[in-house]
């Protein structure tokens, strides 16, 4: 990956996540965080 994807990509998300606080108050964010925490308990127990 070069630099140039590596800070498209970056940008990209930092765009989709100020969009998610603007138009949902992070609503989905926060669902998503929720999701990866319960992903990364449910990895823990198969390690």
């Amino acid at each position: 990956m070069t630099n140039k994807i590596a800070l498209g990509l970056g940008l990209l998300l930092l765009v989709l996540i100020a969009a998610d606080v603007l138009f949902n108050g992070a609503e989905d964010l926060i669902f998503l965080s929720k999701k990866f925490f319960e992903l990364i308990e449910w990895l823990a127990f198969w390690r």
